[in-house]
């Protein structure tokens, strides 16, 4: 398989950083909200960045509630935030088979670019495209993406752990790839949207990539 490029997913995909996103909002909710929100509340959230979600869940304080979560994530992400081991194995591979690499994430920019200095992955990805307080915006990111490396989306894949992931790489025409390495991810959802591929692990991942991706020879 000649792939042009490949693009991730951030949180539950590069790092394991969901923890860190559910901490971070659960304390900053606490101080503008009478109600305590489980993980699976808060992930039931996402698709607006966290200036959308924080919009909809206190509009009369989400600034001041946005400031207190960014704060709390810096101070969550430096403890605990880290890569899934593997990745950075991964990466490399694909670098040095000629694959461009990019994020795609429905995380805010300033939260984005806490986790990419925390998991050390700026130097992997030129190409970020981070996500919009206006819902979800995935397969128009990816198509952005698309654009800037002048390829046609059928020579690109996208990564993600949920299976709104595959619907985005579906709509964009790329391919879709699942990743159920986390602990907060399902094989049976992901591989329910027809990915390509879906991996249990990491390591399975690199096998796939080692096994199917050509070099790209100019």
């Amino acid at each position: 398989m000649k792939l042009a490029g490949v693009i991730f997913d951030l949180d539950g995909t590069l790092g394991d950083t969901l923890p860190v996103c559910f901490a971070a909002f659960r304390r900053a909710l606490r101080k503008f909200s009478d109600r305590h929100h489980t993980d699976e509340e808060i992930a039931a959230l996402f698709g607006p960045s966290e200036e959308g979600m924080l919009q909809r869940l206190v509009p009369d304080h989400w600034q001041a509630c946005l400031e207190t979560y960014l704060a709390e994530y810096e101070r969550e992400s430096a403890r605990n935030a880290r890569l899934f081991p593997g990745i950075e194995t991964a990466l490399r591979l694909l670098e040095e088979r000629g694959v461009a690499l990019a994020i795609v994430t429905g995380k805010g920019a300033h939260s984005a670019a806490i986790s990419l200095r925390d998991l050390k992955l700026a130097e992997h990805f030129d190409v970020v495209e981070t996500g919009s307080a206006e819902g979800g915006v995935k397969p128009r990111s990816i198509q952005k993406v698309l654009t800037k490396w002048g390829v046609v989306p059928s020579q690109v894949a996208y990564v993600g752990d949920a299976p709104s992931d595959m619907e985005a790489a579906r709509e964009a025409g790329v391919i879709p790839l699942g990743a159920a390495w986390a602990a907060t991810a399902s094989a049976e959802s992901l591989n329910a949207l027809g990915p390509l591929e879906t991996f249990r692990s990491v390591e399975r991942f690199i096998a796939w990539i080692d096994a199917n991706v050509g070099p790209n020879r100019s």
